[in-house]
């Protein structure tokens, strides 16, 4: 049983490896060759164009629900609109660039198209709610200064691409990577077909069974994705996973909670019913209107993960695929910009609860440097720690952080 279990990882992870190879490289180019302020600039004004916008940059954007949400919040204090915000916390978590590749490794075609289309749509669904049932605005204008980035050559910014994705990224979404794997691994061996009888082919009871789990759970777009296919071998519809796919990225409960205090109650309300509104209509639509062979792919007619033979390439990119992921999650010191305090410097060290990955220390570096009286700040990842010195005030260093969804002592 076990000797299966590590076979079926393998499959998997020898299927999905060179589109996940693939989709870490574009997330990095995207990182290094496209402006920061760009999504800023557009998400301003509280009506559609904002919304439509928010949605096409957050669907190729490979963040995770934990990134995701310090950069919405970032973009919300800068003066994006509160419909826009939510568009772009919609799309961004439910899919990206990587999860789209690796989606069709393992799901085929009409998954892979499919998924992004119901992050676009169900974002504007929920941006535009927002908007017709909030508040006009109170639009944020906290339009602090942003620093003027040096100009870097191309190669330089090839460098920042390749490090970003396959180091910043696989340490980001690498530990839940291996978590879906392992969970698919463990469902596809582990759990009796006979525990998935009442809900085979029973699409109304699948999406009920998935959505249960969906919410609460943490899961990133791309460890989602074998979890669903393990489940699709156990009977369930391919319905079911695609509300796998879009609610469990994210509607997990750390972004509920942060959602709730930085937005509001009835703008996480909103939040929830777009998302799983949309997910199970979606889900209906594909199980019982569209043909289903569509949506079931070789793997899941096979029921087995174990393929007899897997092409030499496939192996030499899982080979790759985990040495980048064992650099990334244990080599690799995962700290963000440490700058060197002397002795004399008077420095003060912050307690900050939430950051969970690099675009978290990322965003909170940037909350503090906003606050006037800044000279150095370095924040600690692992350690949960930011140090900041100069002649500024604590009282704002603390608004700054909690503005953007953390907790600070």
């Amino acid at each position: 049983m076990i000797q299966n279990l590590f076979l079926d990882i393998w499959a998997l992870l020898c299927e999905m490896a060179p589109y996940l190879l693939l989709g870490f490289l574009l997330a990095g180019l995207m990182h290094a060759f496209i402006p920061r302020q760009v999504y800023a600039n557009y998400l301003s004004k509280p009506n559609f164009r904002s919304v439509l916008l928010a949605a096409l940059f957050g669907v190729p954007l490979p963040l995770c629900s934990c990134g995701v949400l310090p950069t919405a919040m970032g973009l919300r204090r800068e003066g994006g609109s509160k419909g826009a915000t939510v568009s772009f916390l919609i799309a961004t978590p439910q899919t990206g660039v990587d999860s789209i590749f690796a989606t069709y490794s393992l799901m085929g075609l009409p998954f892979a198209i499919i998924r992004p289309i119901v992050a676009f749509l169900t974002a504007i669904l929920g941006g535009e709610m927002v908007n017709v049932f909030e508040d006009k605005d109170e639009i944020i204008v906290v339009r602090k200064t942003i620093e003027k980035e040096q100009p870097k050559s191309f190669f330089e910014k090839l460098k920042e691409s390749l490090s970003y994705g396959f180091v910043e990224m696989m340490a980001d979404i690498g530990k839940w990577l291996v978590v879906g794997l392992v969970v698919a691994g463990m469902i596809t061996t582990l759990v009796p077909d006979q525990w998935f009888e009442v809900f085979k082919d029973n699409s109304l009871l699948s999406i009920l069974l998935v959505l249960c789990i969906s919410v609460p759970m943490y899961v990133c777009a791309t460890g989602s994705i074998p979890i669903a296919v393990a489940l699709m071998m156990k009977g369930l519809t391919p319905g079911a996973a695609l509300v796998l796919l879009m609610a469990g990225p994210a509607c997990n409960v750390a972004s509920l909670l942060v959602i709730n205090k930085v937005m509001g109650r009835r703008t996480l309300l909103l939040y929830l019913a777009s998302i799983v509104g949309g997910a199970v209509l979606f889900a209906l639509g594909i199980d019982y209107l569209l043909p289903r062979e569509w949506f079931v792919s070789e793997l899941v007619m096979q029921g087995d993960c174990c393929h007899e033979e897997i092409g030499l390439f496939n192996i030499i990119s899982a080979v790759v695929l985990i040495l980048l992921l064992i650099n990334a999650l244990f080599l690799h010191r995962h700290h963000h910009n440490e700058e060197e305090f002397t002795e004399e410097t008077e420095a003060t060290c912050f307690m900050v609860e939430g950051m969970n990955c690099s675009h978290c220390a990322a965003n909170v570096e940037k909350a503090i440097r906003s606050v006037e009286g800044v000279e150095n700040v370095s924040v600690f990842l692992s350690e949960k720690q930011a140090v900041v010195s100069g002649n500024y005030d604590e009282i704002a260093v603390r608004e700054a952080v909690e503005s953007i969804g953390y907790k600070i002592k």
